[in-house]
């Protein structure tokens, strides 16, 4: 990924550093004689692979629910569902991740009842694969005071029925928090919901409980190759129990940027809680200095907030979080205090509102190296696009999320886009081309995390119709998508993202040539080798 020196033989690490690049014969020449030798045998070896927008705590804690990826039907749920609930005879609240909006079928959505039918004495809640809707039994609703409804702010709903009670369809976090409030799971999610801490704070068991799941997500993100993480979601809790496990361990194993959560019922006041994050934490191991925000929803629940009307929703345009002004003036503030800001913008609506932000920041507080960033981008305005490059706006995109891409059904999604805006969902190829700096990821846990797979499903993208622009990217923009464009949107090129000398020792090393692998293959090959500051933190 170096442009001055792209392909070497070999490469020489120490102190946590690469010290030389080239030939096997050169290398080994420097090496002390009581240098560690690994051989890749051929593999490929790359820069460490950065995930660039994924939730680390919360996915963490997931890893223990019942996953519902390519799950299709109601009686596979069920199946599975029972056999998940005889594992755990004394939990009293049962969560399922990673169900498609379709499950059930293209034309049948999911309510209480169907679930009742499943678990009817036990709290049964499942997300969304997009975590952005849940739905739940009748003991859920009951046990977290949703049976009646209940008043929730802008872009959030609770689905009611003619009966008068709730439908168990849940739409965005404040509607199902408390879900996870009754069931004691929302320390996880704080980062996401309040970005407020936990309260009591975690002390003695709790505590240790907490590092036990921190511990558990580093580990599975290292496993798949990552030496980098930016997490989109944060609060104090998070950075504590990371600078915790540092302490104990001496390291981290990978490098983790803890961003803090502006929520719309924020005051612009609470923005010095970034400012003092990052003035806490902000080394090459752990880091904060961005905040995280929400613009809009989703398409599939109808809650990204688009320019004109849903294709199969002509009487609504979707829900925005702030309005422009409001979020303007965030932006403004963000901005005025040296801040990173990243944006989950699903919309070409929100995308517009947003980079509107961005462009009034740079007008009040004049131009500077900013990088803010827009997450997902699912959808764009055509007048938009070259303002990302124009006002240095990072496209931070996922390869995993488009309809098609690694088993996700093109229906109801792209009937919601509509055919005229095809042209212009997930383009991450047309904003390359228009100069954005475009970093990959998946927003784990919303998608597996295996870059491996990230990486297939954005060279091998398929188009929607045979009219619409090709997107793909090839194998080399796609590992520099997950290797020198993160370490641009943390503001360290100068130091990580190459295979250079004076750049941090952080390498992912694969199973096999990946140069040599038809392109629809590409996910045979694993990780081997993880190695972050010299250290190798993952060994298959």
């Amino acid at each position: 990924m170096d442009p001055l020196h792209p392909r070497a033989e070999a490469l020489y690490c120490r102190e946590g550093r690469i010290v030389a690049v080239g030939s096997n014969a050169d290398v080994r020449a420097l090496a002390e004689p009581d240098a560690v030798v690994l051989s890749a045998e051929g593999a490929t070896v790359t820069p460490g692979f950065s995930e660039n927008h994924m939730h680390l705590f919360s996915g963490a804690a997931e890893l223990d629910h019942l996953q519902l990826a390519g799950v299709s039907g109601f009686q596979e749920l069920a199946a599975r569902a029972h056999a998940y609930a005889a594992g755990r005879p004394e939990q009293l609240f049962l969560f399922a991740q990673g169900a498609d909006y379709t499950l059930l079928g293209p034309d049948e959505r999911m309510t209480r009842h169907h679930l009742d039918r499943i678990l009817p004495d036990r709290a049964f809640a499942i997300f969304s694969h997009d975590h952005h809707t849940a739905w739940a039994n009748t003991k859920a609703l009951e046990l977290s005071g949703l049976i009646n409804g209940a008043e929730v702010g802008a872009g959030a709903e609770i689905m009611m029925g003619e009966d008068g009670l709730a439908t168990g369809e849940l739409r965005e976090m404040e509607a199902f928090d408390p879900l996870l409030v009754t069931a004691g799971a929302d320390r996880y999610r704080l980062g996401l919901s309040t970005g407020g801490e936990p309260d009591p704070y975690p002390a003695g068991a709790d505590f240790e409980t907490d590092i036990a799941v921190m511990r558990r997500g580093l580990e599975w993100c290292v496993r798949h190759g990552f030496t980098s993480l930016l997490l989109m979601d944060g609060n104090y809790h998070q950075l504590q129990l990371l600078a915790e496990i540092r302490r104990r361990d001496g390291f981290l194993p990978a490098r983790v940027r803890v961003p803090f959560h502006f929520k719309n019922f924020m005051a612009l006041a609470d923005m010095q809680k970034g400012s003092d994050m990052a003035a806490a934490y902000g080394d090459d191991e752990l880091s904060s200095g961005t905040v995280k925000m929400f613009y809009d929803g989703v398409l599939d629940a109808w809650t990204a907030l688009m320019v004109e009307p849903y294709a199969n929703k002509p009487e609504s345009i979707g829900d925005c979080l702030f309005t422009q002004e409001q979020f303007t003036a965030a932006a403004i503030e963000a901005d005025r205090r040296g801040l990173q800001i990243a944006v989950h913008a699903i919309g070409d609506g929100a995308v517009r509102a947003v980079l509107n932000g961005y462009e009034a920041a740079r007008k009040a507080n004049g131009l500077r190296d900013s990088r803010h960033r827009i997450e997902h981008i699912e959808v764009v305005h055509p007048d938009d696009i070259p303002r990302f490059a124009e006002l240095g706006v990072i496209a931070s995109m996922q390869p995993p999320h488009p309809p098609g891409a690694m088993g996700l059904p093109l229906e109801p999604t792209v009937s919601m886009i509509g055919r005229e805006r095809w042209p212009y969902a997930y383009a991450w190829r047309t904003l390359k081309d228009a100069g954005a700096h475009i970093p990959f990821a998946s927003d784990w846990p919303v998608s597996p995390i295996c870059p491996i797979r990230g990486m297939k499903a954005a060279i091998t993208r398929r188009k929607w119709a045979e009219t619409d622009p090709d997107q793909r990217f090839t194998l080399l923009e796609a590992i520099a998508a997950y290797t020198v464009e993160g370490a641009y949107a943390e503001f360290k090129e100068d130091r990580k993202g190459m295979i250079r000398p004076g750049y941090f020792a952080d390498l992912t090393v694969f199973s096999r040539d990946l140069e040599a692998m038809a392109p629809e293959t590409l996910d045979e090959a694993k990780v081997k080798w993880t190695i972050t500051g010299g250290r190798v933190v993952h060994a298959a």
